[in-house]
C-alpha cells in the first residue's frame, strides 16, 4: 500500500484509502480505476472489490515506518475526501502526517466542497500539502474553495487538462502541475494552453511543473514544453530535489 512512485512530482504513494467514484470530465478514463482492475485480477486483496471505496487500517501508520524523508502522494488511488470515508479516518490519516513530520505529504483532491467542509476541523501542519484537480474552466471555483482553507501549502494539479484556463486566480497558491490525458481514449491537449498557464505562473512566481503531453504513448510524447523539462517545485523542496526552476 506504499510504493515508489513514477509519478513526476511525487517519490512515494500511499494508500490508507482506495477506490473513488466519477465526479467530472477528468475523471471519464480515471488511470486508477483500470490499475484496480487489474490488480483485482492478480488478486491483490485491498482490490477485492474493485474500484468501491475500501479504508485500509493496516496502512495508516505505513509513513511512521518510512525513516528516510520523501515527499508522498496520498491516496494516489482514491480521494481523501470522498463522501464514504469517515471524518474520524480523515483524522487518523492526518494524524498520521503530523507524526511523522520528516516526510511531505500531497493530498490532491476533486471534492474541495468537503475539503472545505471540514477544513476548520483538521489538523494542519507545514509537511501537509493540499491540492485540488481542476480539468477545465467549469472546474476553477475549486481553487476558490482551496484558496479558503487553512492548508499551509496549496497547489492545483490541471491534469487531465481538457481545455484553456485563461486569468487563472493564482492568489495564495504556491505550485502548479499540468499535465495531459494519457491511456485509451485519451483526449488532446493543445500546446496553447499550457504555453498560456506556464506564462500565468511566471507572472505570479508560481512554481510550474509540466508533467507530460499524454496520449495513447504518453512517453513517446515526451514533457518537453519549448524544448525543455518544467519542473518547479515549491520553496520547501526546492534545495533537496533535483529540478529545473524556470
Amino acid at each position: 500500500m506504499g510504493t515508489n512512485s513514477s509519478i513526476e512530482w511525487t517519490e512515494a504513494t500511499w494508500n490508507p484509502v482506495t477506490g473513488c467514484d466519477k465526479i467530472s470530465p477528468g475523471c471519464k478514463f480515471c488511470y486508477a480505476e483500470r490499475l484496480a482492475v487489474r490488480l483485482k485480477a492478480m488478486g491483490q486483496k485491498n482490490y477485492a472489490n474493485g474500484f468501491k471505496v475500501a479504508l485500509h487500517d493496516s496502512a495508516v501508520d505505513l509513513p511512521l515506518t518510512w525513516k528516510k524523508p520523501r515527499t508522498i502522494f496520498v491516496n494516489s488511488m482514491s480521494d481523501l475526501y470522498h463522501k464514504e470515508v469517515p471524518e474520524s479516518f480523515i483524522h487518523r490519516v492526518f494524524d498520521t502526517m503530523r507524526r511523522a513530520r520528516w516526510h511531505q505529504y500531497q493530498v490532491l483532491t476533486k471534492r474541495a466542497d468537503r475539503l472545505l467542509e471540514l477544513d476548520a476541523r483538521l489538523p494542519w501542519a507545514p509537511q501537509i500539502w493540499q491540492g485540488v484537480s481542476v480539468e477545465s474552466a467549469d472546474y476553477t471555483f475549486r481553487i476558490d474553495l482551496l484558496r479558503k482553507t487553512h492548508a499551509h501549502l496549496k497547489f492545483l494539479s490541471l491534469e487531465p487538462l481538457l481545455g484553456p484556463l485563461p486569468k487563472l486566480n493564482l492568489g495564495g497558491i504556491h505550485w502548479v502541475i499540468v499535465g495531459g490525458e494519457s491511456g485509451p481514449g485519451a483526449r488532446p491537449m493543445e500546446e496553447s494552453w499550457v504555453l498560456d498557464i506556464r506564462d500565468q505562473c511566471v507572472r505570479a512566481k508560481v512554481p510550474f511543473f509540466f508533467k507530460q503531453w499524454g496520449g495513447v504513448n504518453k512517453k513517446k510524447a515526451g514533457r518537453l514544453l519549448e524544448g525543455r523539462p518544467w519542473n518547479g517545485m515549491p520553496e520547501i523542496v526546492a534545495k533537496s530535489t533535483p529540478a529545473l526552476a524556470f
